[in-house]
C-alpha cells in the first residue's frame, strides 16, 4: 500500500510546519540559554494559535465539537512539532479519544473539554521510584471512605507539573472487592497533602519540569475517579499507545530537521579546498540518516493508518511499540551522526544537533523503555504470530 499522505493530511502538515518554522524554531537558542523559558506572552500566543487552529480538538469526537481527525493526519501534524528543540512544541494540550471513553459526562464538562480551551492543563502522576516499566510494583494506594478516596503515594517524573492545573494519578485500590486493582483519578496539583519533594535537573533544557511529587492522605472525591475500580491499566494502555505513536512521530520530525541542517552545513563547510559533502564518509553518514528516517516514517505512518482502518487492538499495541522502538533509536543515531558532521560546532549548545542529541535520548526511556517495547513485540509475535503482530499477509 502507499503511504503518501492524503491531501487533507498534507495540508495540516504544511500548516503545522509553517508555524513551527516561523514561531518556534527562532526561539530555540533563547530557550536553551534561559533554562528552557521563553517570554510568557509568546508561550500564551502559541497556545492560542493551537486552540484557534484546532489542534487541541483534533482527537475530540465530532459529536462534542471536535475534529476527530484521522490518526494518520494527527501523526503528520505531531511530526512537525518534533522538528523543534527545548520542548517548544509542547505548546498545547489535547483531549485524547480514550478520555471520552473513560470519563463520564460530568468529568468531560469539568476536565476534558476545558483542556481544549486551555482552561485545564493535565499532567500524569504514574511512574514511581520502583514502578516504571513494571506497574505491578506500584505502591501508590487509594482507600475508599464513603464518597472519598484517600491517596498515599510518591510519584516520579511528573512531567509538566509546573505548568499543570490537575494531575491524572494512578494508584492501587486498598481494601474492598477490588483490592490491588489499578485505578485513575483526577487531582488538583494544589490539593491538600500534595507536595513537591524535589525537582531534579535533567539532561535536556526544558521549561517543563519533572518533579518527584508526594501524596499524603490526599482526599479525592468519588466523582473524580476515572471509570470503575480496576479500569486504570486499560486506560493507561490506551494512553501509552497514543504516546508511543506520537513519540515516534516527533522522532521523525527531529530526524528530518537534523538531516536538513547537517546536509546544508556539509555543502558549505570547506575542508582541503572542497565542501565536506563531497567526501564519501560524510555522504555515507547522510545516507544512513535518510534510511533511518524513511524506515521510521513508513513504520509510523503504517501504524497510524492501521488505527484508522480499525485493526485489532492488540496488533495496534504491538505496532505502536514497533514504531516507538525503531524511531527513537534511529533518531539518536541520526543526532549522533549530525554532531559528527558538524564537528566542533556540533558540540556547542547553540547547535541544533547538540540539543537533539540530548533531547531524543529520553525517547528510548519514557512511555516504556526500548527493552519493554521489545518484550511487547516478542510476546505479540509468540502469541499472535507475524500476521497478528504487523498485519502482513
Amino acid at each position: 500500500m502507499s503511504f503518501t499522505l492524503p491531501a487533507e493530511a498534507a495540508q495540516w502538515r504544511d500548516k503545522a510546519r509553517a508555524f513551527v518554522m516561523r514561531e518556534l524554531q527562532p526561539l530555540e537558542i533563547e530557550a536553551e540559554m534561559n533554562e528552557g523559558r521563553i517570554p510568557d506572552a509568546k508561550r500564551k500566543a502559541h497556545e492560542r494559535w493551537a486552540i484557534d487552529t484546532g489542534l487541541t480538538i483534533m482527537d475530540t469526537p465530532k459529536a462534542l465539537g471536535g475534529l476527530a481527525l484521522p490518526i494518520l493526519t494527527q501523526v503528520a501534524i505531531v511530526e512537525q512539532f518534533g522538528r523543534v528543540t527545548n520542548a517548544l512544541g509542547w505548546c498545547y494540550g489535547e483531549a485524547q479519544s480514550w478520555m471520552f471513553e473513560a470519563c463520564n459526562e460530568d468529568q468531560l464538562k469539568r476536565y476534558i473539554l476545558p483542556i481544549t480551551r486551555g482552561a485545564v492543563h493535565l499532567c500524569y502522576a504514574i511512574t514511581e521510584e520502583n514502578a516504571g516499566s513494571d506497574p505491578a510494583a506500584m505502591e501508590a494506594t487509594a482507600e475508599r471512605h464513603g464518597n472519598t478516596y484517600v491517596i498515599n503515594a510518591e510519584k516520579w517524573h511528573v512531567t509538566s507539573f509546573n505548568h499543570a492545573s490537575h494531575m491524572v494519578v494512578q494508584a492501587r485500590i486498598k481494601g474492598g472487592d477490588h483490592n490491588g486493582a489499578h485505578c485513575l483519578f483526577f487531582c488538583p496539583i494544589d490539593a491538600p497533602g500534595v507536595a513537591v519533594k524535589r525537582s531534579p535537573l535533567y539532561t535536556h533544557t526544558y521549561d517543563h519540569h519533572h518533579p518527584i511529587v508526594t501524596f499524603a492522605d490526599v482526599k479525592v472525591p468519588l466523582t473524580d475517579r476515572i471509570g470503575a475500580e480496576g479500569d486504570g491499566m486499560g486506560f493507561t494502555h490506551a494512553w501509552f499507545r497514543r504516546e508511543r505513536l506520537m513519540i515516534a512521530a516527533r522522532c521523525c520530525g527531529a530526524m528530518a530537521r537534523l538531516i536538513e541542517e547537517a546536509s546544508e552545513f556539509a555543502k558549505t563547510r570547506v575542508v582541503s579546498g572542497e565542501p565536506i559533502a563531497n567526501y564519501q564518509m560524510i555522504q555515507a553518514m547522510l545516507a544512513d540518516c535518510v534510511t533511518d528516517l524513511h524506515a521510521s516514517r513508513l513504520m509510523t505512518y503504517e501504524a497510524a493508518d492501521a488505527h484508522d482502518r480499525g485493526e485489532d487492538l492488540k496488533s495496534l499495541h504491538a505496532r505502536c511499540s514497533l514504531a516507538k522502538l525503531f524511531a527513537s533509536e534511529a533518531a539518536f543515531r541520526v543526532a549522533d551522526r549530525a554532531v559528527q558532521i558538524f564537528g566542533g560546532r556540533g558540540y556547542m549548545r547553540e547547535n541544533v544537533a547538540e540539543r537533539f542529541l540530548r533531547e531524543v535520548r529520553v525517547d528510548r526511556i519514557w512511555e516504556g523503555t526500548s527493552e519493554i517495547q521489545r518484550l511487547i513485540i516478542a510476546h505479540s509475535l509468540l502469541k499472535r504470530g507475524l500476521e497478528g503482530t504487523v498485519g502482513c499477509s
